[in-house]
């Protein structure tokens, strides 16, 4: 079991690798679009990408699914979801093994210790970045805590004069420490300049104010914080050449955009690039990021970019329309995608049977069960369906179109009284169902149970742990049903008439002719003791197929008869003891498997339900 954890928490890396990576290339063109604007809107974007590494898009599409109220979907709202969600999770997850706790224990081979040697290896990594952060910043720490404050000097009313004129509220506290540092802001949350000492002799009063204009726009900014978040994304993610790659972008645009800003309050250009390179001169870089400086980047690059000093556009229009774009595309697509999935994981339970052109049942008849047998009968009629032994719960789960985990509040007799069934449509409305679909000959019991169990519900969103059915790797193994197919040699029901949506269900086994993947899913959750199970192979069609595997002992009981609607017959072949387990058997047999998750799902919680008059 720990290693399909470990396989899953590979593929969720992946998963987030590739989406960070793709947001990543987008903020490059969209900062391409914006090289002749203002280098604080292109850093912005970087530091949008760098967040993006600690936000995966599953927690934006989760809070989508919290939003999401229980629906039915269409087949072309279900055909997007399913291009969305080959997009946001191009990297398979590794099939669950449902029975790990029953199968024998294996020897482990010497790759399976792979996924163990490499999250070793990135601890071991990531403690060694965190090990040279500290160090470095540990000796700034100790420089601030060693440098005296500036009160009265030439440094103080310099920096006291710059603030004024960029309408500073809040004071930067000055400190001169002896040491051979670059001047530069130092802390987050309570920043402080620390001024080198020796430096001041250098630079006359023009040149002393660009400099500390430099560092005020830094922490006017919050630079420091910034830069901080995007180490932590290089301490998680140092393996990833990319953020050491966008780490670069963010310390270019950063001071590019302070430069911009210096410049701009009217300094001239060879002052500032003068004192830039006399700081270089006598001074050390801090060569930490969120130490903010004055002579980080590219050094040959700024001073040609100062030189040339060039006015920069504001935004147009069009650029502001961009910029919307993207925010909508990274924020409110993940949003929308979660809703979107929250109506297929709801699968869709369909609550409320209000088509008036669905027949109503004329008469019916339920009794409580009394031939004390374990076989329990529900099938389609031409005229209605008839159940034997069946409990209350079984016709909820076929009228609602849930499964057992998503029924609650249900008093135990639910499951445990067993009634026989026989439920008629007038004779004018005998064509009309034969042309229904098993979802719509459900939808027609919920006022039959309204009416003589009095069931009352509503519905909830809750996360539940969930199995997911989706397509696995080599593709599906299924025959896709013909329109029309009258199957002539197929499962047929008592009347003799066969077709689409039919199936045979014994222990071990199951036939089905023209049955869609949703209503296969709800079948295998019976034989998962009501684990809640949702398609998500985006296959859309009906297909014919044949499956065989091994039965637990203690599965639930066989669902017996043929019809165009619930399970079918119980005429089936017994299982082989020695055939593959009901996961080795989808893969192998069908193309398909089962993966864990968790999930927003709509359950049916029961309000109010009673035992039925005999009649």
């Amino acid at each position: 079991m720990i290693q399909v954890n470990l396989s899953s928490a590979q593929a969720a890396l992946a998963n987030h690798l590739w989406q960070s990576t793709v947001v990543t290339l987008l903020a490059f063109l969209v900062t391409l679009a914006l090289r002749g604007n203002h280098a604080r809107t292109r850093f912005w974007l970087w530091l949008t990408a760098s967040i993006k590494f600690l936000l995966p898009f599953s927690i934006l599409i989760s809070i989508g699914g919290h939003w999401a109220k229980p629906a039915d979907i269409s087949q072309a709202r279900y055909g997007l979801y399913s291009m969305v969600n080959q997009l946001t999770r191009p990297v398979p997850q590794s099939a669950v093994a449902l029975t790990a706790a029953k199968s024998t224990m294996v020897e482990r081979r010497p790759l399976d210790w792979l996924p163990f040697v490499l999250a070793a290896l990135w601890l071991s990594g990531s403690l060694a970045i965190c090990a040279r952060w500290y160090i470095r910043w540990r000796r700034f720490a100790q420089i601030a805590q060693h440098a005296t404050p500036l009160l009265s000097d030439r440094e103080w009313e310099a920096l006291r004069h710059r603030q004024s004129a960029q309408g500073t509220t809040t004071p930067l506290a000055i400190l001169s420490s002896p040491e051979s540092i670059e001047p530069a802001v130092f802390g987050i949350f309570r920043p402080v300049l620390l001024w080198p000492s020796g430096i001041s002799s250098h630079l006359d009063d023009a040149q002393l104010e660009t400099i500390l204009a430099h560092e005020l726009q830094h922490a006017r900014c919050h630079d420091n914080l910034a830069s901080a978040i995007h180490m932590f994304v290089e301490t998680l993610f140092w393996f990833y050449p990319l953020v050491w790659w966008l780490g670069k972008r963010l310390v270019d645009e950063r001071e590019h955009a302070c430069d911009e800003s210096v410049l701009e309050s009217y300094v001239h250009p060879h002052i500032y690039a003068e004192s830039i390179l006399k700081v270089c001169q006598f001074c050390l870089e801090s060569r930490l990021p969120c130490v903010t400086g004055v002579t980080g980047s590219d050094l040959k690059q700024r001073i040609v970019r100062i030189m040339s000093s060039r006015r920069f556009a504001q935004l147009s229009l069009g650029k502001k329309a961009l910029l919307a774009a993207v925010a909508t595309v990274l924020l409110a697509g993940p949003l929308v995608f979660g809703l979107m999935q929250q109506a297929q994981s709801q699968g869709g339970p369909v609550f409320a049977s209000t088509d008036p052109k669905l027949p109503a049942f004329e008469v019916a008849s339920v009794k409580p069960d009394k031939s004390d047998t374990h076989m329990m009968m529900l099938r389609a009629t031409p005229s209605g369906f008839v159940g034997q032994n069946i409990p209350l719960q079984e016709l909820i789960r076929q009228a609602y179109r849930v499964q057992n985990n998503q029924i609650v509040g249900a008093p135990s007799w639910v499951d445990s009284a067993r009634y026989d069934i026989e439920a008629k449509v007038g004779s004018s409305d005998t064509d009309t169902l034969d042309q229904l679909t098993p979802d719509e000959r459900g939808l027609m019991m919920q006022p039959l149970l309204a009416d003589r169990f009095h069931l009352k519900v509503h519905t909830e969103t809750r996360d539940l742990p969930v199995l997911v059915l989706v397509v696995a790797k080599g593709g599906p193994k299924l025959h896709e049903a013909k329109p029309g197919d009258t199957y002539p040699n197929g499962l047929k029901d008592p009347d003799g008439k066969g077709g689409a949506g039919m199936m045979r269900m014994g222990p071990g086994e199951l036939t089905a002719q023209g049955l869609s993947l949703s209503s296969f899913a709800h079948l295998l959750s019976r034989q998962l003791g009501g684990r809640i199970i949702l398609d998500q192979t985006g296959l859309t069609g009906k297909y014919d197929f044949a499956l065989q595997w091994t039965p637990d002992h203690d599965g639930p009981p066989m669902m017996g008869g043929p019809g165009n609607g619930p399970p079918g017959q119980g005429d089936a072949p017994s299982a082989d003891p020695a055939g593959p387990l009901l996961p080795t058997a989808l893969q192998e047999q069908l193309g398909l498997k089962l993966e864990s998750r968790k999930a927003a799902v709509a359950v049916l919680v029961i309000d109010h339900v009673e035992p039925p008059s005999e009649n």
